[in-house]
């Protein structure tokens, strides 16, 4: 049966050990939103910029605006969303804040989005 264009069970019968073991697994709401949100990071271009620009090395914040193009304040401004969000952390040195990816997670999460995209 198609509904709205959506392939859809031609019987309605619930397959109750499924859903038992979705419902074990299923994590709480407060995570669920926790995921969502930072899913929703994600969908800023100019917050994955940075991310693919963090993915290669370590930038301070002054060659951040340089590669993209922005300002230094558009950028900082989107540093915090990021930072916030545990995507990235940095360091001083001298009068330069150094920025890199907070860590191998946040490597992977973007390695596999491009493979995913990129898939044919």
């Amino acid at each position: 049966m198609i509904i709205k264009g959506i392939e859809c069970c031609d019987d309605h019968e619930i397959h109750q050990p499924l859903l038992d073991i979705v419902n074990e697994q299923m994590p709480e709401e407060e995570t669920l939103y926790n995921l969502a949100e930072l899913f929703k990071v994600f969908g800023d271009s100019t917050r994955i910029r940075i991310l693919f620009v963090l993915f290669e090395s370590e930038v301070c914040v002054c060659d951040l605006a340089q590669a993209l193009n922005m300002t230094q304040s558009a950028i900082s401004h989107q540093l915090r969303i990021l930072k916030q969000n545990k995507l990235v952390k940095n360091r001083r040195e001298g009068k330069s804040i150094f920025y890199s990816l907070a860590d191998d997670h946040v490597r992977t999460m973007i390695a596999q989005g491009l493979d995913h995209i990129l898939e044919e």
